[in-house]
């Protein structure tokens, strides 16, 4: 009876321990990460300061223009990354009573712009997770978003014969088989001659996007004067959900997809299993009969066919050509926005779908609420801050401490 009330009790700390580590962590980070955002914002705000330099004379009129300030700022990040919700329902019912679009995809343009932004993330954010989660730190997934979106938009544009049902696969595939590629080579040096992966994966990076360069000046540039390569044949498109200036398409739910195909191979697979021990003690995991080089070249190599399927979601499905700096910085922030849901794909689509919204909406906070953009990457940093060291949230919060079942991420050099 005792062994099964213990049984019960470990059982119960389990979930317990999941549920604050995986949610409630995260969730705090986050909104910490936007009260010290706050707190940045006021003091940036002339008026602001100002009115807080005669504090004295009128408290209330300080402590009035400091929420204003605050208010305003994430309001604008609000409409412009998610609309006004009164628009919204104006224009959908003034679409079941007329018919009429044009009202309709104004209203619902900045969320779906949202979702856009942020099926990159998601794709990129699998990638570096799934490497957390074999002990390996992938600082590679920019240069792999970058050979996966040259693959997938060179099938995309060159070949024009094929019907869509067969040319979107392929260039899909093209993009996921050039980030595998890309990404197999750090795996197979670290496990072959212990070569640091962050190193080997940061000089890759450099590599895709001085190639990317050269490519769009040369082989793979379109006639003309701009960098650029020509544009992608509507057979290898993603489908759009609406017409032009909304750019909403099925890359988004591919991701969600994915991240439920990475979700069942972590945990529902005995493949999966051997990952996450090699990611946990690549000693016992040894000792076991598991083979450390093979998990190595593996997980890289699905790490870089994630990332490469992000670059090909973003050529397919909103650019629909590359020019130079097409990125802006997915695979790099995807590192952040791994850790930021545990490295779990449930957390990562969570996560992406923050990212997304933040930087989509940062542009409309700078143009209505006259803050700069560059706030947003400060918000994005101490979000980050606060998910990468919880023992401060647990402190602030006075949360309970219950252990914590860590990756590790790198084991020194040569190992």
């Amino acid at each position: 009876m005792e062994d099964k009330v213990n049984k019960t009790d470990q059982t119960d700390g389990k979930r317990a321990s999941t549920l604050v580590n995986n949610v409630l962590l995260p969730a705090l980070a986050v909104f910490t990460g936007l009260l010290a955002g706050a707190v940045i914002i006021a003091i940036t705000n002339v008026a602001t300061l100002t009115a807080w330099s005669h504090f004295f004379q009128s408290p209330l009129n300080a402590l009035s223009a400091t929420w204003s300030a605050v208010a305003t700022a994430y309001g604008a990040l609000f409409l412009g990354a998610i609309g006004n919700p009164k628009e919204i329902v104006a224009a959908f019912q003034n679409y079941f009573a007329t018919g009429q679009t044009g009202q309709l995809y104004k209203a619902i343009y900045p969320f779906t712009e949202s979702l856009v932004t942020s099926t990159p993330y998601i794709f990129a954010g699998l990638s570096v997770a799934l490497g957390f989660r074999c002990g390996l730190f992938n600082i590679g997934a920019e240069g792999q978003f970058y050979v996966g979106a040259l693959g997938s938009c060179f099938i995309g544009y060159s070949i024009t014969t094929l019907p869509w049902f067969i040319h979107l696969p392929l260039a899909l595939l093209g993009g996921a088989l050039a980030g595998a590629i890309w990404g197999a080579i750090p795996g197979y040096l670290k496990a072959k001659f212990g070569a640091h992966e962050v190193v080997n994966t940061i000089m890759m990076n450099y590599i895709a996007i001085l190639l990317t360069d050269w490519l769009l000046e040369g082989p793979m540039k379109a006639s003309g004067y701009r960098p650029v390569t020509p544009t992608i044949q509507t057979t290898a498109q993603l489908p759009r959900f609406f017409p032009a200036p909304l750019r909403f398409n099925w890359g988004f739910f591919l991701g969600l997809a994915v991240a439920a195909l990475v979700y069942w191979f972590l945990f529902k697979t005995t493949l999966g299993f051997e990952i996450r021990a090699v990611g946990s003690n690549p000693n016992a995991a040894k000792y076991a009969g598991m083979s450390i080089l093979k998990n190595f070249v593996l997980v890289m190599g699905l790490c870089g066919a994630l990332a490469g399927l992000a670059g090909a979601s973003e050529v397919l499905g909103a650019d629909l050509w590359i020019g130079q700096g097409f990125s802006a910085g997915y695979g790099f922030d995807s590192i952040a926005l791994a850790l930021l849901g545990n490295s779990h794909p449930v957390g990562v689509v969570l996560a992406a779908l923050l990212f997304g919204i933040l930087r989509f909406g940062a542009t409309s906070m700078q143009s209505l609420a006259g803050i700069p953009i560059d706030i947003i990457s400060v918000i994005q940093s101490l979000i980050i801050i606060f998910v990468a060291a919880p023992e401060i949230i647990r402190w602030l919060y006075r949360l309970r401490n219950i252990r914590v079942e860590r990756t590790v991420l790198t084991r020194g050099w040569g190992q």
